[in-house]
């Protein structure tokens, strides 16, 4: 009986591999490329709208195709010659990321959506590559298992996501000091005009595609401040305050409009009001420490609502506690100007 630890099990010990490498002398991109195929096809069948069958944010495509895709990338790598338990792991990895670099280069997805997908599609696609490894060594059905994991997301994707979804609602502070007087930051908090990228592209939601700020000037209306925000890609939303003290603290609501985001802005995954992601609030106070520092504190409510929220919430937390770490420097930084 042959060592089922060495050799394929799909083929005579080492004459399908042989063959290979004679017809096609990349054969061993052949596995990766398989898999990140089967991906990008998935993902244009997953193409409906976020309330309808085979959307790109339902659980059965977020958490099932990178094990797909995993999986189909071991299944022809065993075809070759057996793999290590390296290879079941980290082969998918590279599959699952050439999938979604493949989304980019059709244009059915964006940059964000890529960079924040591709940490989970990959340790997910490790699990079915590991799995498929696991049915190529220890059963005579790997074909069958292939087909299981192709066809269960297209079953479970079928079905419309539940109404509504679920929903994670969390705030997250930060505080700072600041060698100014509470008037002095008060004023840079309603006028900041002429924002440098330089001053602010360290945070890492600009780094991986948010546009970067531009500007932000309140004014005070009947229905209280309102403040305009705009970015870059011709971006623009209001807040809005009616709880408010000056020189003490300001809490902002967010208002959209139809065209606060332009085509292409955002990625839809990912726009700001939008069913997977919301801003609640903003809030920031100053409080005096000494007759020239204070204490600048940024507190935000946000919202996600994905069938994931395990991970999007983690993203989300990292993204905006990086962002609120780096809005109080820049404040920080405009207050002291203002005072020398």
């Amino acid at each position: 009986m042959e060592n089922a630890s060495e050799e394929p099990v799909f083929s005579a010990a080492g004459k399908h591999d042989n063959l290979n490498e004679k017809l096609l002398p990349f054969s061993s991109w052949l596995p990766i490329i398989s898999g990140a195929l089967i991906g990008v096809i998935l993902r244009l069948i997953f193409s409906g709208k976020p309330d309808a069958a085979y959307t790109a944010m339902a659980g059965a495509f977020i958490l099932l195709v990178p094990m797909a895709v995993g999986a189909t990338t071991v299944f022809i790598a065993e075809r070759q010659r057996r793999r290590s338990w390296w290879f079941y792991a980290l082969g998918p990895v590279i599959a699952n990321t050439l999938f979604v670099l493949g989304t980019l280069v059709v244009f059915i997805e964006g940059l964000i959506c890529a960079i924040i997908i591709i940490p989970l599609f990959s340790m997910v696609g490790a699990l079915g590559g590991i799995l498929m490894g696991l049915v190529c060594r220890n059963t005579n059905w790997p074909k069958q298992a292939l087909g299981s994991f192709v066809l269960l997301p297209l079953l479970l994707g079928i079905v419309p996501p539940a109404e509504p979804d679920l929903q994670r609602i969390a705030m997250l502070e930060r505080k700072v000091l600041v060698q100014a007087s509470p008037e002095q930051i008060w004023q840079q908090l309603h006028k900041v005009e002429h924002i440098r990228a330089d001053e602010v592209d360290r945070a890492w939601m600009y780094r991986i595609g948010v546009p970067l700020p531009v500007s932000g000037v309140t004014q005070t209306t009947p229905e209280g401040l309102v403040r305009r925000v705009t970015m870059g890609k011709e971006i623009y939303f209001d807040q809005v305050s009616n709880d408010w003290k000056e020189n003490r603290y300001v809490l902002w609501k967010y208002r959209f409009f139809q065209d606060s985001f332009p085509a292409n802005a955002l990625d839809d995954h990912v726009s700001i009001g939008g069913r997977y992601f919301d801003l609640i609030d903003t809030r920031y106070s100053i409080k005096p420490v000494t007759a020239h520092t204070s204490e600048l504190a940024v507190q935000i409510h946000y919202r996600v609502s994905t069938e994931f929220n395990w991970y999007a919430d983690l993203v989300a937390r990292l993204l905006i506690a990086d962002f609120e770490e780096v809005i109080l420097d820049f404040y920080k930084q405009r207050a002291a100007q203002k005072v020398s």
